[in-house]
């Protein structure tokens, strides 16, 4: 066994002549026993097989430290490409997709109340037209934006080159009462006169007509500053829902 020194003692060694035990002059034959600084260790012995290993131990144990590092270096470049991609991916959806927004005030109800979330299509209306109906998110006009709200939420009702008017409670469109089944049957609009909406712009009322700051203020809006179709509301999670 490595690390172990078996000797043979020289006292033990038959001196060539058989011994009977008991008699004098046998014991008496016997060569003094040598001091233990005079024995020789013999060289040990170490099989082939374990004297390779041992030496591969060194090489082996390192090249299995470097094959780690490696590897830990090799999932930590896979984990910062990952992150970067799903950035690089959420960036480019709310940049051009899809964008959520929440809802600051009361001016949608009761379509929507205050801090519900919503999906907004960006890609809408660039594949197609703005539609009477639809819900939208836009660029607050000059004197409606505040420090806290940037964009606003409202409803499409008139379109480029109609002529809207709020009557008796009413929405006129082209002198004819506009259907909106969206709307509770109680809920009564604004009176305000006949308007014109020109080219590529369009007229947005809050569903709350009320009790909202839209077109009855700042008149028509510029198509191009709606940033997308609201589609579906996300939040509370007991009430999700496409608009």
């Amino acid at each position: 066994m490595r690390g172990w020194l078996f000797v043979d003692r020289p006292s033990d060694i038959s001196a060539g002549t058989p011994r009977t035990p008991g008699t004098a002059a046998e014991v008496g034959s016997l060569p003094p026993e040598p001091p233990l600084a005079d024995v020789v260790t013999p060289p040990e012995v170490i099989p082939p097989a374990v004297a390779a290993e041992a030496d591969a131990e060194p090489t082996g144990g390192t090249g299995r430290k470097k094959g780690k590092k490696a590897s830990r270096k090799k999932q930590g470049y896979e984990w910062l490409v990952l992150v970067a991609a799903s950035l690089a991916v959420a960036l480019f959806v709310r940049g051009f997709l899809i964008q959520a927004f929440y809802i600051p005030s009361e001016s949608m109800v009761p379509t929507l109340v205050k801090n519900d979330r919503v999906l907004v299509n960006k890609l809408s209306y660039k594949l197609h037209d703005v539609h009477r109906g639809d819900v939208v998110v836009f660029t607050a006009p000059p004197g409606a934006a505040t420090a806290q709200v940037k964009d606003l939420i409202k409803r499409v009702v008139g379109l480029p080159g109609e002529t809207i008017e709020g009557r008796n409670g009413s929405i006129f469109i082209n002198n004819k009462p506009l259907d909106e089944p969206y709307l509770p049957p109680d809920v009564r609009s604004r009176d305000f006169p006949p308007e014109k909406v020109p080219p590529a712009r369009v007229w947005v009322l809050g569903d709350n007509r009320q009790d909202s700051r839209d077109s009855t203020f700042f008149k028509s809006i510029d198509e191009h500053s709606i940033v997308g179709r609201a589609f579906v509301k996300i939040w509370p999670l007991n009430d999700l829902s496409l608009l």
